[in-house]
């Protein structure tokens, strides 16, 4: 990989493992990963960006370098952007939901927001209470079989079916552990994830919802965020790509994304 591996990175200290590269002095693009990645899963993104061009990448709660950290999304959002400052918040997946959470309640720390297969979470108690028995479930199974037969499991669910991992991209998920995962489930998933469909509007801030056209879930959940945040909003669905966009197509994707960044407020 050669932007990702020939950067220089620094660490920021504070409660989460957080790195940096690039020119301080431009406004940095805080990579927010998915479950089961980590902050390094970004590398096809990151290797398509100009290496003067300052990235903060973050291993959020119960991934690689912040396994030990357990908090909800709510104090995960607060502990990001004491480490983070201002920048363009990109998240994928539950990363996505965490830069929405950010967005939501700091909003000053964020010029630009990038949501790749975000959700604002389910929007009834029923939803999220069976969503929550399901992910208990998963945090027990980790725990049972490992975290690589886990990681296995996950990634042969149909959304995953156009990603392909390579052997060091698989590893690097595997210096998570069980018990980091487990609880990021419990205490960030989707079921325990109040709704934020209704503060939406509240958004004001340029907003980015990317999508792979071949994820109709998370393309209809687009859609109808894209109307309740309003005008401020755009959809972008990329073609030949499911869930994982980014990493699918990342050409494709960095080009949309870098567009979206670089066009005047």
């Amino acid at each position: 990989m050669s932007n990702s591996s020939s950067r220089s990175w620094t660490s920021i200290k504070g409660s989460l493992f957080v790195e940096q590269s690039g020119d301080r002095s431009t406004i940095s693009q805080v990579l927010l990963h998915g479950f089961t990645q980590t902050s390094r899963s970004w590398n096809r993104y990151i290797d398509l960006i100009d290496p003067q061009q300052s990235i903060i990448r973050v291993d959020v709660p119960g991934h690689a370098g912040s396994s030990t950290v357990a908090a909800d999304l709510t104090t995960t959002a607060q502990m990001v952007v004491e480490q983070c400052g201002f920048g363009d918040y990109i998240g994928y997946s539950m990363g996505a939901r965490l830069a929405l959470h950010i967005a939501l309640l700091q909003p000053k720390n964020v010029r630009r927001l990038v949501l790749v297969s975000g959700s604002p979470g389910l929007r009834t108690p029923e939803e999220r209470l069976a969503r929550t028995q399901s992910d208990e479930l998963l945090a027990s199974e980790i725990s049972e079989i490992g975290v690589a037969d886990f990681v296995d499991k996950w990634l042969s669910a149909p959304m995953f079916s156009g990603l392909t991992s390579s052997r060091e991209e698989i590893q690097d998920r595997l210096r998570n552990t069980a018990e980091g995962l487990a609880s990021s489930l419990r205490l960030s998933g989707t079921g325990k994830q109040e709704s934020l469909w209704d503060k939406l509007q509240h958004l004001k801030i340029p907003v980015l919802l990317v999508v792979g056209a071949k994820d109709q879930k998370f393309l209809q959940i687009g859609s109808d965020m894209k109307n309740a945040i309003g005008p401020n909003a755009h959809l972008v669905a990329i073609e030949n790509a499911g869930h994982s966009v980014h990493l699918e197509q990342p050409e494709h994707c960095q080009s949309v994304i870098a567009s979206f960044l670089g066009r005047p407020s």
